[in-house]
């Protein structure tokens, strides 16, 4: 059974638009489908709204094909379908990220976000796994 991951949109672009050499072992997990990595409607037009921003000066044609390649990637899961977390994050556009993976347990979360990092002991107990650290992959996908 291949590890449940939930991106958000700051890891997705650390992958997809900067291509961080941190996240180099992510995304080759992800082009080995060695991850379950999910999303949801809501994370996923995040995603695309964030990326048609100006201040990454992407045309559309390299805006299709980064979400053309989160598609590829991604296993799409209704937002109705998810399970409110019992942890709420101050920032209300991450708590969807938040409730994927509770939704997923045990599952992990990689987010940059301090707010969603605060959570991170407490998920803990839920069986979700809520770090930073790009290469956290490595040890879910062994």
């Amino acid at each position: 059974m291949k590890p449940t991951v939930v991106l958000d949109t700051n890891i997705l672009l650390d992958v997809l638009v900067f291509d961080d050499e941190r996240a180099h072992p992510l995304r080759a997990a992800l082009d080995a489908k060695q991850l379950d990595a999910v999303a949801t409607e809501k994370t996923f037009a995040e995603f695309l709204d964030v990326i048609g921003r100006d201040q990454f000066s992407l045309n559309k044609d390299q805006q299709k094909l980064i979400s053309e390649q989160w598609k590829n990637w991604a296993r799409i899961v209704s937002d109705d379908e998810l399970c409110p977390a019992p942890w709420k994050c101050k920032d209300r556009d991450d708590q969807v990220f938040i409730n994927l993976a509770y939704s997923l347990r045990p599952s992990a979360l990689i987010s940059k976000d301090k707010q969603v990092l605060k959570i991170a002991k407490r998920a803990i107990k839920e069986k979700v796994t809520i770090t930073s650290d790009h290469l956290i992959c490595m040890s879910l996908s062994e």
